[in-house]
């Protein structure tokens, strides 16, 4: 008797087509229901010109040497945005990775602190007591279990709050992820995993991190069920989104959503997109902009134009403007605060740095 030793492959499948209710000239899909009314997508909508212009603030700041490295968001507001609005401010948890801004200032954090963080001022890592919301992360997925924890945690407590975690495709290559979805996973834990899926990690393209036909299809894998949705359809991100959250409030665990989006700008502004970025790729990618298909679509329904898109931008530049020149003003750290903020109280390490650098 011999036994066969061969590798046996499965046929390739074919990626379940994205989820789409808008298409990117703003027509809605025949049938769609949208779970947003016309002033919350136009609420969403000022949002996502916050996020850009906040950006663009941001990105003239950092050039002129008064703002630190940051990432931006442009071309990932409908991803963003969508997903924030499924969540309740007053019982659910957002952790971001490191774009997700406009989310957490509309779940009630500080857009001063946002600029204090990015001048790298300690005042910008303080987060009011009330507001459910954890800090931005640079560690590659380090935030995924974090966010399992809170889930679980809740549900530990008998709060029906759920979780929010915010992560790419490159952080999906990490064994963070794998470890918090499949704790997720077997405790059921209240976690929505949402995975923005620009295209890059960094420098490294979607096609060369995974073998999988999209990112959504691990999810049967951890016990839980994937879903895949263009992430520049501010509907359908929310609507799929608020679906996620009702399952996991009523106890049935997690879900993986994966959003199909694009990075316009620079992975940070450390980086150079022109060295490994098609341009005819991104120009494609441009005509699906997500804050013109919301615009688009509004029109359609005769409650937008040209006077309200100015109206809207000239509005939001000006909060913008007034935020950063809050920070400008800011009071400067006191040199000890490096140290101030790591330990509730000073460990062995920390408190020679801290008589070295200051003596005493």
């Amino acid at each position: 008797m011999t036994t066969n030793t061969t590798p046996q492959f499965v046929p390739d499948a074919r990626p379940v087509p994205p989820i789409r209710l808008l298409s990117p000239d703003g027509v809605l899909a025949d049938g769609a229901e949208p779970a947003m009314d016309d002033a919350t997508v136009i609420e969403s909508l000022r949002y996502m010109v916050y996020g850009r212009a906040f950006d663009v603030k941001s990105f003239s700041l950092q050039r002129q040497g008064k703002l630190g490295t940051f990432a931006p968001l442009v071309g990932q507001e409908a991803s963003i945005v969508g997903s924030a609005f499924a969540a309740d401010p007053a019982r659910d948890w957002l952790v971001p990775q490191y774009r997700e801004a406009p989310a957490l200032i509309r779940h009630g954090h500080s857009a001063l602190r946002v600029a204090l963080y990015r001048m790298g001022h300690p005042e910008g890592g303080r987060i009011d007591a009330n507001v459910k919301v954890m800090q931005f992360n640079i560690s590659l997925a380090a935030q995924v279990p974090h966010a399992v924890g809170l889930g679980w945690g809740m549900r530990l407590q008998g709060r029906d709050g759920v979780a929010v975690g915010y992560f790419g495709d490159g952080a999906s290559s990490e064994g963070d992820f794998h470890e918090a979805a499949n704790l997720a996973g077997v405790m059921k834990a209240p976690v929505i995993f949402f995975l923005q899926n620009n295209r890059w990690a960094i420098s490294t393209p979607r096609e060369i991190q995974s073998n999988a036909t999209d990112l959504a299809a691990r999810a049967p894998g951890y016990g839980m069920p994937g879903v895949s949705v263009d992430g520049n359809d501010l509907l359908a991100v929310h609507k799929v989104t608020a679906e996620a959250v009702e399952r996991a409030r009523a106890g049935e665990g997690p879900t993986l959503i994966e959003a199909h989006t694009f990075r316009m700008w620079a992975h940070t502004t450390a980086d150079d997109p022109t060295r490994y970025v098609d341009p005819e790729v991104k120009e494609r990618w441009a005509k699906r902009d997500p804050i013109e298909r919301v615009r688009k679509y509004l029109a359609a329904k005769g409650l937008w134009d040209d006077e309200r898109t100015a109206a809207m931008q000239a509005e939001v530049e000006a909060e913008v403007e007034d935020v950063f020149v809050q920070a400008a003003r800011y009071p400067d750290a006191a040199p000890d605060e490096v140290y101030a903020h790591t330990f509730a109280e000073d460990s062995p390490a920390i408190a020679r740095q801290r008589e070295w650098h200051l003596g005493g």
